[in-house]
């Protein structure tokens, strides 16, 4: 019996990319993962369009693929390739699973799906960071306009009164 290896969560959020504004793997990030060929998940994908939505599934294009392969390193294969890859979003990822079919996929779809999660959570935590910072930077923009307002005060020269000339009026 061939034992099967998991890829660990970490190793699979560091394959997350966002494009398109989408949190999305790249199909031989997921072939690596579910422990297929590219070419097997690729032929299983054409013969199952049908589950995959725009939502779940999209194929890059030229553009997208050479900035794939420019940044990240372990895709810069895909320049030479004459087809471009596929992305697959969170339900994507789990529908690939799903027409595999095989041990591994299946397993692996938990770790897939933990990944998402775990960047999901962290993306929250940043929104809520950055909400929290701006209302800091509110509350303390308030408080420095009164202090700048009060030291321009003290930097400005009062203007002198002007004073009448002649004799004091003393009752």
């Amino acid at each position: 019996m061939v034992a099967i290896e998991i890829i660990p969560v970490g190793q699979i959020e560091q394959t997350i990319l966002w494009i398109r504004g989408q949190k999305v793997m790249i199909d031989a990030d997921l072939a690596r993962v579910y422990g297929v060929s590219a070419k097997r998940l690729r032929e299983q994908l054409r013969r199952n369009l049908a589950r995959f939505p725009e939502d779940f599934m999209f194929q890059l294009t030229k553009e997208e693929t050479s900035e794939v392969s420019a940044n990240c390193g372990h895709l810069s294969y895909f320049k030479f390739s004459p087809t471009q890859p596929y992305a697959f979003t969170e339900h994507g990822a789990i529908m690939l699973a799903a027409i595999l079919n095989s041990d591994i996929a299946v397993q692996a779809s938990v770790q897939v799906v933990r990944a998402f999660v775990s960047l999901r959570e962290i993306l929250a935590t940043h929104k809520a960071l950055a909400r929290k910072l701006m209302e800091l930077e509110k509350k303390y923009d308030t408080q420095f306009k009164s202090v700048f307002d009060t030291i321009r005060k003290l930097i400005e020269t009062p203007t002198p009164k002007s004073r009448k000339i002649g004799f004091l009026n003393h009752p």
